[in-house]
């Protein structure tokens, strides 16, 4: 193969590696090094490496294996050039063992459940759990990541790097948390990870990252990894039941549609069989929990007549009892509405204005109980304030269209 077309196939092979594997990589390299920073600048000089190696000499055998490596001897040539102690003695000295070592891609470890772990401790804030998953499980780089959450770059960088220095000070393990520790930490990071979906829902699906794939591939490797755990399964349940409908979700004058009047044809069934199958399989296992919950309500959303309301109202009782929050009071008191309870509904709605006063979905629900009871100006009003604080332009677009059908 000629010079040109060689460093063509070496460019080609380093992005599929890092596309697929960059997660399995860096884990490896932090479980070694106990070092974030270092584990991202010594994979990132590696893959600079690669691309004259493999470019000059073709692929190695193993191009994983080649990529830890070269990565694990960056490191011991930093450590040696900073070796004060024998404590950095003695991490060089294991470093090399390892670096002796014949490494095919069955040999790397996979260290992705703790770093899934580390990523999500509740010592950081959400946001910087949000990012640091991203930056360091899927790959995804510090400009995606702020283009995403609509930051600017600079401030996405220093927000990561504060996240991986308070790792370092704070001395927070890379393990998977103990048995007693299990469920609030898988809570945790399962929340994470939902919120990932969350940002990404309303991102076009010809964008390369998606955040909702990336969301989707997360909790698939939690199963992969973590088997048979029924809130990791509805957590997966739930994701698929909503990202199935995601070429529906919008109409063709660009304004959300709810479920029921989405074209069901454009709906992914494949999918939507998918996650039928997962749920039934996590509720069978007999152990609820609030992910769980959630797919089974998104469940009764898409039946095929109409909505099971008194279902989701019994679901969402059962939410409470997990999560009492003012977010589940309010979805709970939208069907309740939708069971035929409005006036109820809306006394239950009142009681949260304060703590609710700015979440958009609060004004929304509002207004349509209000144009539901009759009273158009406080229904007018309450549109209004959904609109400004709608988060996208297709929530607006769909809320104008209902402020417009007022009298």
């Amino acid at each position: 193969m000629s010079a040109a077309p060689q460093a063509i196939a070496a460019t080609r092979a380093l992005e599929a590696v890092m596309r697929q594997d960059r997660g399995r990589l860096i884990s490896a390299l932090i479980s070694r090094l106990r070092d974030f920073q270092l584990a991202e600048e010594v994979l990132q000089e590696a893959s600079i490496s690669a691309l004259t190696h493999w470019g000059r000499s073709g692929l190695p055998a193993s191009p994983q294996g080649w990529l830890l490596k070269v990565a694990l001897r960056k490191a011991i040539d930093r450590l040696r050039g900073h070796s004060r102690d024998s404590r950095r003695a003695a991490e060089m000295a294991v470093l090399a063992t390892d670096e002796a070592d014949e490494m095919d891609p069955e040999m790397i470890p996979d260290d992705r459940l703790r770093l899934i772990f580390t990523c999500c401790h509740p010592a950081l804030e959400p946001k910087s759990r949000v990012a640091l998953t991203l930056r360091t499980v899927s790959g995804l780089t510090t400009p995606e990541i702020a283009a995403a959450f609509l930051d600017a770059e600079p401030t996405m960088g220093q927000r990561l790097s504060r996240a991986k220095a308070k790792i370092a000070a704070a001395g927070i393990p890379f393990v998977v948390p103990a048995p007693e520790d299990w469920d609030d930490r898988l809570h945790s990071v399962l929340t994470v990870i939902y919120l990932i979906f969350n940002a990404g829902y309303s991102q076009a699906q010809t964008e390369a990252r998606n955040l909702s794939a990336e969301a989707v591939f997360l909790v698939r490797l939690l199963n992969q990894l973590r088997p048979q755990d029924p809130e990791i399964e509805g957590a997966l349940a739930l994701m698929l039941f909503a990202d199935a409908r995601r070429a529906a979700r919008v109409d063709a004058k660009g304004a959300t549609l709810p479920p029921q009047e989405q074209n069901r044809a454009l709906w992914d069934h494949a999918q939507l069989a998918e996650a039928d199958t997962v749920l039934r399989r996590a509720l069978g296992r007999g152990q609820p929990g609030p992910h769980q919950i959630r797919a089974a309500i998104s469940a009764c959303h898409i039946l095929p007549d109409t909505p099971d309301w008194p279902q989701i109202l019994a679901l969402y009782d059962t939410l409470l009892r997990y999560e009492p929050t003012p977010v589940v009071q309010l979805n709970r008191a939208v069907a309740l509405a939708e069971a035929g309870q409005t006036h109820a509904a809306l006394a239950q709605l009142e009681t949260l204005r304060d703590e609710l006063a700015e979440y958009q979905p609060f004004h929304a629900a509002l207004a349509d109980l209000h144009a539901r009871t009759g009273n158009h100006p406080a229904a007018r009003a309450a549109y209004d304030q959904a609109i400004a604080r709608a988060p996208h332009s297709a929530d607006a677009a769909f809320l104008i269209l209902r402020r417009e059908k007022l009298p």
